[in-house]
């Protein structure tokens, strides 16, 4: 428990994160940001969330851009 004291995640669910992310920069920016089809190409929060469960490299990128956008906010 004490580690996650200082986890800007903790507590927020994948779907949370990227919904924040969305309303923030919009499907253009972010895929701007982060380079994945399921961000450029016919975009939604479903098939996002579909793709960053499967897929670690693209959900590390997500969770970076999240705690560089808000964790000090």
């Amino acid at each position: 428990m004490e580690e996650q004291k200082n986890n800007p995640l903790h507590g927020k669910t994948l779907e949370r994160i990227l919904v924040q992310l969305v309303d923030y920069y919009g499907w253009e920016e972010l895929g701007y940001k982060i380079n994945i089809n399921s961000f450029n190409s016919n975009p939604s929060i479903n098939s996002s969330l579909k793709f960053l469960r499967k897929t670690p490299w693209a959900r590390q990128k997500v969770e970076e851009l999240y705690i560089r956008t808000f964790a000090n906010k």
